[in-house]
């Protein structure tokens, strides 16, 4: 049983929303601050490591969605130099939240590195990526947060061991995830969070969690589970052209669950005593009560 909820953390995943536009992504930082986010988190890429030379030269699968082709050159549009992520990280922290990115590729690693994050996140289509991880747990020194979407029992052991090796796995966090976009509620499959909180909740630091679905209320359920980081994905308009837009929180929803998850912390506690300043009687239920 959880008696001491710690602060919820919540990343606002801005991914490629912003459409390779650098004043939309200060702006989508400036909207998540406002709104009371902890973490304004992109991606980077290094596209033809990361992407098989078949998968650069395809065609982008969603044509309507398309901001170049072959795929790899709408890759390339969305992508933002190490200059760009620098320029953000900057812009971040002047308005008061941090900075963070996913990173894909050993060379995309080494190059968010260089700009010190408080944290570093690896994806889950990434999370057996060894190569980087390496990197990231020898030549890093911030925390790495760690996605478990599809992926199973043993290679979540294996990903914590290989921490474990270097006394490094005190800065893990590792989140309960679905990687489906969207994903519809029976998938959410949320008592995942209680699972890794009992199997690894004494190895790693903290345990999140990171959702595809549609609103917010499974979110609070998840912080009651356990889950400290939250990281749901973030634009300003879900008509705008992208493939994650759709399944992506608006401004509203994503302040309303920084709001409801820091309610939700103060409402979880114990009452100090039988009755409280606020239950005792006064005026007419004082009345009321005698009668």
């Amino acid at each position: 049983m959880i008696t001491n909820y710690q602060n919820p953390n919540v990343a606002a995943e801005i991914c490629g929303n912003h459409m390779g536009s650098l004043e939309i992504a200060k702006q989508m930082i400036k909207v998540a601050a406002e709104g009371g986010i902890t973490v304004a988190k992109f991606q980077k890429r290094n596209n033809k490591e990361f992407l098989t030379e078949e998968q650069y030269n395809a065609p982008h699968p969603n044509k309507m969605h398309s901001f170049g082709e072959p795929y790899g050159e709408h890759r390339e549009f969305i992508e933002f130099s190490i200059q760009e992520h620098g320029e953000l990280k900057e812009y971040a922290e002047s308005l008061g939240i941090m900075y963070s990115s996913s990173t894909f590729d050993v060379t995309s690693a080494k190059e968010i590195i260089t700009l010190n994050p408080e944290y570093i996140k690896v994806p889950s289509a990434c999370n057996n990526h060894f190569a980087m991880l390496r990197i990231l747990r020898d030549e890093y020194s911030g925390g790495v947060h760690i996605s478990f979407g599809m992926t199973t029992k043993q290679q979540e052991e294996e990903i914590v061991q290989f921490f474990e090796k270097t006394n490094q796995a005190k800065r893990l966090v590792i989140y309960a995830c679905t990687s489906g976009y969207p994903v519809p509620f029976k998938d959410v499959c949320l008592l995942e969070i209680v699972r890794l909180r009992e199997t690894f909740s004494n190895r790693v630091d903290k345990i999140g969690f990171s959702g595809h679905h549609h609103g917010i209320a499974v979110d609070v359920a998840a912080y009651t589970l356990g889950a400290e980081w939250f990281e749901r994905h973030f634009t300003l308009d879900r008509t705008w052209k992208g493939t994650d837009q759709v399944f992506s929180l608006e401004p509203t929803g994503m302040r309303k669950l920084a709001r409801d998850l820091r309610a939700t912390q103060t409402a979880l506690t114990f009452k100090k005593e039988d009755i409280l300043d606020i239950e005792k009687p006064k005026g007419g239920y004082e009345k009321y009560k005698s009668e």
